[in-house]
């Protein structure tokens, strides 16, 4: 299966580099390239790619606001592309519903694996750098609200198991090892997850995860 990208990068040289290292694989196609944020949001609405990946910092509408819309208009998952580890505009892209980030120095096969993880709605958290931000940003003492506390409470003990994995950054095939089940499964109670708590992204369910100080 063919994952369209759309590349969302201010800089030309850098969105340049970007999209000819997407174009060398074979099951990437890039449908279409943005040089800032509103013009990220129109791409995405009309060309419906499945993948955005989105500069954080850009003009007109800065990467945050540009991946809100984009998410709350289920128009692709965005995988948003940060200079700095530990970057707060990071953090609000992820509450805004991004399937996860990538620093703009990491190696091409490493781009090209991470679209191919949001791609199929395993979002990004493997990378350590990626579980640092989590931590650093999602402490357990971040007030978690009473409606949302109520929907986690209404969980499966076994979803809760799953919650907590999800936010110890374990992908799914890393959870059905862990809980001695079918990664299929795995992906059902993750679907199941995201629409009792009502979250975008699997990064939302493991920042809420971190909130509420659930262990695995």
């Amino acid at each position: 299966m063919t994952i369209k990208v759309l590349v969302a990068e201010d800089q030309a040289a850098v969105r340049a580099a970007l999209v000819m290292i997407l174009r060398a694989e074979p099951d990437l196609e890039v449908v279409g390239q943005a040089a800032d944020g509103e013009e990220a949001v129109r791409l995405a609405l009309e060309l419906r790619p499945d993948v955005v990946l989105m500069d954080v910092q850009m003009p007109r509408l800065d990467g945050v606001s540009a991946t809100r819309q984009v998410v709350a208009a289920g128009a692709a998952q965005v995988l948003v592309l940060t200079t700095f580890d530990l970057d707060e505009y990071v953090y609000g892209a992820l509450r805004a519903g991004a399937a996860g980030f990538l620093l703009k120095d990491l190696e091409a096969d490493a781009l090209v694996d991470g679209i191919r993880t949001v791609a199929r709605g395993d979002g990004m958290l493997a990378p350590s750098v990626t579980r640092r931000l989590i931590g650093t940003f999602a402490r357990p003492e971040r007030r978690v609200g009473p409606e949302v506390r109520a929907a986690v409470a209404e969980l499966t003990p076994r979803e809760r198991e799953v919650l907590a994995c999800i936010g110890a950054g374990l992908s799914n095939g890393e959870i059905a090892g862990r809980l001695a089940m079918a990664e299929a499964t795995t992906k059902t109670h993750v679907s199941r997850i995201l629409a009792k708590l009502r979250l975008r992204s699997r990064v939302q369910a493991a920042i809420l995860a971190q909130d509420l100080g659930l262990m695995i």
